[in-house]
């Protein structure tokens, strides 16, 4: 990547790094690596852009504040947090037809599961 001219540097590097951030942004609701996922797009983009180091400096600080904040609520609001997150990940599986290809597989029957996007 060094070897590259600095313009062509800078747009991959954009490229790369917006690709990555976009794909965080959309993973982020769901369990696993999207937060992380956007921390490493901002990083790639800091490495040529100011705004991306400002940015990812203060979501990082954010990101911190509010896990520090869900850390300090009581149980109640933590099993809610966790119950929204399990409820959106069973719905975007249900509207990707998730749940309608395994019914298909297996020949289940159950003609809720297919998604009403997939007819």
């Amino acid at each position: 990547m060094k070897n590259l001219p600095p313009n062509t540097r800078k747009i991959v590097t954009g490229f790369v790094g917006w690709l990555v951030l976009l794909v965080g942004i959309v993973l982020i609701p769901y369990p696993g690596p999207g937060w992380v996922i956007v921390f490493i797009g901002l990083s790639l983009l800091a490495r040529e852009f100011e705004w991306a180091k400002n940015l990812h400096d203060y979501a990082h600080s954010k990101y911190v504040a509010w896990q520090n904040w869900l850390k300090d609520q009581p149980r109640s609001v933590k099993l809610l947090f966790w119950a929204l997150t399990a409820a959106l990940v069973v719905s975007t599986v249900w509207l990707l037809n998730g749940y309608g290809l395994i019914n298909g597989w297996f020949n289940l029957g159950f003609d809720w599961a297919q998604s009403p996007f997939v007819r």
